[in-house]
């Protein structure tokens, strides 16, 4: 159901009233799904026009997460298992993504804000052009250190873990580590977050149910959050009920 602006703006501001100031996640992970869906609810005349939208919501994201001073968000943008679509999807999606990279390098938002742009997954099954765009903009943005957008593309939670486990035994291989070394904080060292704290809250938008291989390592003690909007029409009142959730549980991490 839509709600009239007036009431919007109202509900939003007793929302922001109800959110612990004091109390944020510091790594907010984001499973972007629903763009299909959303392009037939709304009688859009294509499916990439529900991506392209999609992509847009992804800027008005950053801003809520700046403004509750949210320091890292990892974005769940294509799996591994996205190549399975049909050609003709893979390459719209790939377009789309080749021009949010285009975009990221000449948005205001990325430099006045200091932010630090990592894309993390695979990327032997991107084009040259893609691969270079991507260099472009971690490149430009390395130095960045107020906040920091991770982008996972080409990414599968499995063969993050397959590759830190192979990056381990080539160490092994060659001398220079024990299999006695190998624990928890080895393997961690090796995944594409390493350096980095793990989600303290996980959304996802659609309605599904499940982390379909996202950060399965990371999230274990992660809180997930799941809501029934598609994520073009994810609006910043439905952000803040998922912090003001969050804020309301008790992590006890297994104690």
């Amino acid at each position: 159901m839509r709600i009239p602006p007036f009431l919007y703006s109202l509900y939003e501001r007793f929302l922001r009233g109800q959110l612990n100031s004091t109390k944020r996640p510091l790594h907010v992970g984001l499973i972007v799904d629903g763009n299909r869906r959303f392009a037939l609810a709304n009688g859009l005349a294509t499916r990439k026009a529900g991506h392209m939208a999609g992509s847009d919501r992804l800027q008005d994201f950053l801003k809520w997460c700046l403004e509750l001073n949210i320091k890292i968000v990892t974005l769940y943008g294509f799996s591994t298992e996205n190549y399975k679509r049909s050609s003709e999807e893979v390459e719209e999606l790939m377009s789309i993504i080749l021009n949010k990279f285009r975009t990221l390098q000449t948005d205001p938002l990325i430099a006045d804000e200091n932010v630090k742009i990592k894309v993390i997954g695979r990327r032997d099954g991107f084009s040259q052009e893609m691969q270079d765009e991507i260099s472009k903009v971690e490149a430009m943005t390395e130095e960045h250190d107020s906040f920091q957008l991770n982008i996972a593309i080409g990414y599968g939670g499995r063969a993050e873990i397959v590759d830190a486990v192979k990056q381990i035994g080539e160490q092994i291989k060659a001398g220079e580590i024990e299999i006695d070394a190998i624990d928890e904080d080895m393997l961690s060292n090796h995944l594409y977050t390493e350096g980095m704290p793990d989600p303290d809250l996980i959304i996802r938008t659609s309605g599904e149910e499940r982390l379909s291989g996202f950060l399965l390592w990371q999230s274990a003690y992660s809180e997930l959050y799941f809501t029934e909007v598609f994520w073009p029409a994810f609006r910043k009142i439905d952000f803040w009920r998922a912090i003001r959730v969050w804020q309301q549980r008790h992590r006890r991490f297994g104690k």
